[in-house]
């Protein structure tokens, strides 16, 4: 198969999914694609027009508002989608909205989403309002769900919270107890579950 942009950077996006930011280079990646990392410049100048590309294409898998969609309806799922999607690539929280160059894909999202509040009845004002609290939220609870000592099955977290249990000295964190056992260790708790609770509360509060 020759040789592409978006052959490049659909190679960038697989291999940091994979391995990590920290894994990424242009020798790793010419390997990968079974090229010298010098003909990768033929296709994107530099790291940076990489990290673009690759961030683009994350936003390109975030569901867009429809045009005529209720406001609230369309800030969930696109939340959701949004959370999805940083699901599936770790290593881009924290870069989505650090593009000085930011690519089509990009910028047709926050168009979506703007026109979607701005349609609504959000002034410019409250539109940025809106959209700075969601993203916050999105991109803060992500980092937090990535950066957690466990993944999110029940099991897991139920086994890490009896191993922090068995290391504090009894009665001495009451309610910190209270919490494991009354909450995150009782059979099916999801954390992720968290993230909804948090987004209904945000978009009631916009309302």
């Amino acid at each position: 198969m020759p040789l592409s942009k978006d052959r490049v950077l659909r190679a960038s996006v697989d291999l940091a999914d994979r391995e990590g930011m920290e894994a990424l280079s242009m020798r790793k990646l010419g390997q990968e694609l079974g090229v010298e990392a010098m003909s990768l410049y033929n296709h994107v100048r530099n790291k940076e027009e990489l990290l673009n590309g690759m961030v683009d294409i994350v936003f390109s898998e975030i569901d867009l508002p429809a045009a005529d969609a209720d406001w609230s309806t369309a800030m969930r799922q696109r939340a959701i989608s949004a959370r999805q999607a940083l699901k599936r690539h770790p290593w881009a929280i924290g870069l989505m909205e650090s593009r000085a160059q930011p690519g089509p894909a990009t910028l047709r999202h926050h168009d979506a989403v703007l026109r979607n509040l701005r349609t609504a009845g959000f002034s410019v004002e409250m539109a940025a309002h809106a959209y700075s609290v969601l993203d916050s939220y999105i991109y803060g609870f992500a980092l937090n769900e990535k950066t957690l000592p466990f993944d999110s099955s029940p099991e897991k977290i139920a086994e890490v919270a009896a191993s922090i249990m068995r290391e504090m000295p009894p009665g001495e964190y009451p309610y910190l107890t209270e919490m494991a056992v009354e909450h995150a260790m009782k059979p099916g708790y999801d954390y992720g579950a968290e993230f909804e609770f948090g987004l209904n509360l945000i978009i009631d509060g916009l309302k």
